[in-house]
């Protein structure tokens, strides 16, 4: 068993959030050797670099998120912007695949399930980008809402990402090593003559720690309060990274082919294949599966037997008491996960209305074979 010790060196992974028009695009733009995957069409005025098909469809943003890993030495840092445009496309497209206005809308919390489990998604191949030396940043919007405390008198404002699923933004604060806040800090002054208050300044900062009146956090011990100047952080980065930033495409290209072996000069020098949207996912293994049913059983306060009654309810799985003894997963990947909201029903109809022992005898011939109960 080995036993570390001391701070480990891992690319950052932040969530950077902000009112619109703070400049979160261009924050992102001074972070070591950017790509985007540009979800809103915010850097169109922006000299960067970006997956150039629609980043409006989630598909796509998966398949980028893909291209990242399967081609490490592409970017320094994979940005989303914004990650609650990501969210919007999951939802665009449940929406289409359950013919729904708003999938969040679904009974029995069902839709807001179905949405961070496609978002789940997105934050397992983000980790396998960290895994390969990439920094990750995800911009969002940020939306002020009423809040109140038992312990305190009236309401107060409170700032929050802007995401439509609550479980959805509960991941993504979660997430992160550093949570970071962007805001305009304004100063009160009192007019000396009439007595009169007035706000002026406007100066934009970094919220690092957590507020009352905001969501923030970080592991490097930033102060509370920075100004909002990608320098102020920079040093969070290696130096091998912030010598990156200063390279342009045509020297990266360079100093690639100079530190490679001669026998793989001639890879180097092939052209860079296109981003491949159509992309193949690797078949789930089977606990993987159980494992997520599982997930949605917990979620939905199903049990195992209630589970079992229900597909033998239907005809399924007959010869199966528990779910290890299930065969078929790529049916239950496909028509229960798949359809979980028409699954439940049935669930509720057949596993929880119906009285267990009684159901199960009959199911198990007890009856028949004079069972006592």
């Amino acid at each position: 068993m080995n036993i570390t010790t001391g701070k480990k060196k891992e690319p950052l992974k932040c969530v950077f959030y902000a009112p619109e028009g703070f400049g979160k695009s261009t924050f992102a733009s001074k972070w070591p050797d950017p790509l985007y995957i540009d979800t809103e069409g915010s850097t169109s005025q922006l000299d960067v670099r970006r997956f150039g098909d629609d980043m409006t469809k989630w598909d796509n943003i998966l398949g980028a998120v893909d291209y990242v890993i399967a081609n490490p030495t592409i970017c320094k840092t994979l940005v989303i912007d914004t990650i609650d445009w990501a969210e919007r496309a999951i939802i665009s497209k449940l929406n289409k695949e359950y013919c729904t206005a708003n999938v969040l809308t679904m009974d029995y919390g069902n839709g807001s399930l179905l949405v961070v489990t496609e978002f789940e998604k997105l934050i397992y191949k983000l980790d396998a980008v960290l895994a390969k030396g990439i920094n990750v940043l995800l911009l969002a919007h940020a939306s002020i809402r009423k809040q109140e405390l038992p312990e305190e008198m009236g309401a107060f404002d409170h700032w929050e990402l802007k995401l439509q699923s609550k479980q959805v933004k509960a991941l993504v604060k979660e997430w992160p090593r550093m949570l970071l806040f962007g805001n305009y800090k304004t100063y009160v002054v009192e007019d000396g003559k009439t007595k009169s208050k007035k706000s002026q300044g406007g100066k934009r900062v970094l919220y690092t720690q957590h507020h009352s009146c905001w969501d923030a956090k970080n592991s490097y011990d930033l102060p509370e309060v920075m100004d909002f100047d990608f320098k102020k952080i920079a040093y969070l980065f290696s130096s091998e990274s912030a010598e990156k930033t200063t390279l342009s495409a045509e020297n990266r290209e360079k100093t690639a082919k100079t530190d490679v072996k001669p026998e793989k000069k001639e890879i180097k020098e092939e052209p860079k294949p296109e981003v491949p949207w159509e992309y193949e996912t690797e078949e789930p293994e089977v606990n993987s599966i159980e494992k997520k049913l599982r997930e949605f059983m917990a979620l939905a306060h199903f049990t195992e037997d209630e589970i079992i009654v229900t597909f033998h309810e239907k005809k399924k799985f007959e010869n199966a008491n528990k779910l290890s003894e299930i065969t078929d997963w790529g049916f239950i990947e496909k028509s229960v996960l798949g359809n979980w909201a028409s699954f439940s029903k049935a669930v509720q109809k057949y596993g929880v209305e119906t009285p267990f022992i009684e159901h199960w005898e009959d199911r198990k011939g007890g009856k028949e074979d004079g069972g006592n109960q």
